[in-house]
């Protein structure tokens, strides 16, 4: 395979990085800044279409209070600072998850980071924050039956592509490879509905310590898989011709 149009990644690690060295959790996520500008560089360099980091989860508000506004901080920081670049380098910045709970500073900082960065192509970087799968799905699901209630939409007419359409990412193509640092196996309540057929990527570094190589390292592995989709290897868009056929002998048989 070639490079993935969509990579997503889970940034883990930050906390036990900084305990390693006998720094505080927050010298983390200072370090881990460095690495998210790594790899968005990386990603412009190699084509990636779209860049989608799981910054902090609906369920991160259970962390220490000193260390949620810190990463709010660090998070309303790097959209004032961050965007410019962004922005001479073809990056378009989307912020995913609920909002809502925001201060007005921080909805503002988003909201003029998106404005001024909207047109870019290059590569889309999406930004979840406090994001989480099921969030994402309970919201489609809110947005689609206001729609049936209104009587715009029947029940019949949802469909797998008219619901991805209310999901946070309906712009950007499912993503085709995830990335975990930190030794972790699993999803964490990320994307859960766009992850049904994307190649996972475990790698036991901290997020801090991954950069530019280890980014290579990862795509390497993707380019040695083989998606299938549900389909077997040497199928081929041929073999699916006479299949509705053989449905057709089988009922009638």
């Amino acid at each position: 395979m070639g490079i993935p149009r969509h990579v997503a990644i889970i940034m883990d690690g930050n906390g036990r990085w900084a305990k390693q060295r006998l720094l505080p959790r927050i010298a983390g996520h200072q370090q881990g800044v460095e690495s998210v500008r790594a790899v968005i560089s990386a990603c412009v360099k190699k084509g990636v279409s779209c860049l989608t980091l799981f910054t902090f989860s609906s369920e991160n508000w259970g962390r220490p209070e000193s260390e949620v506004n810190f990463l709010f901080g660090i998070f309303l920081r790097s959209l004032r600072t961050e965007t410019k670049t962004l922005h001479e380098n073809g990056v378009r910045l989307k912020i995913i998850g609920d909002t809502s709970c925001f201060s007005e500073e921080l909805q503002t900082a988003i909201a003029v980071s998106e404005t001024l960065t909207a047109e870019n192509t290059k590569l889309q970087l999406n930004i979840a924050f406090n994001y989480g799968g099921r969030w994402d799905i309970l919201e489609a699901t809110r947005q689609l039956s206001q729609r049936v209630l209104e009587g715009e939409l029947n029940p019949t007419q949802i469909s797998e592509a008219v619901f991805r359409e209310h999901l946070a990412l309906a712009d950007c193509p499912e993503p085709d490879f995830l990335i975990r640092t930190s030794g972790e196996y699993r999803i964490s309540n990320f994307l859960l509905w766009q992850f049904a057929y994307t190649e996972l990527y475990f790698t036991s570094t901290f997020w801090p310590d991954f950069r530019e190589a280890q980014f290579e390292e990862a795509l390497k592995a993707y380019t040695q898989r083989q998606r299938r989709f549900g389909y077997i290897v040497e199928q081929d868009k041929e073999d699916l011709r006479p299949s509705v056929t053989l449905v057709e002998q089988l009922i009638h048989a």
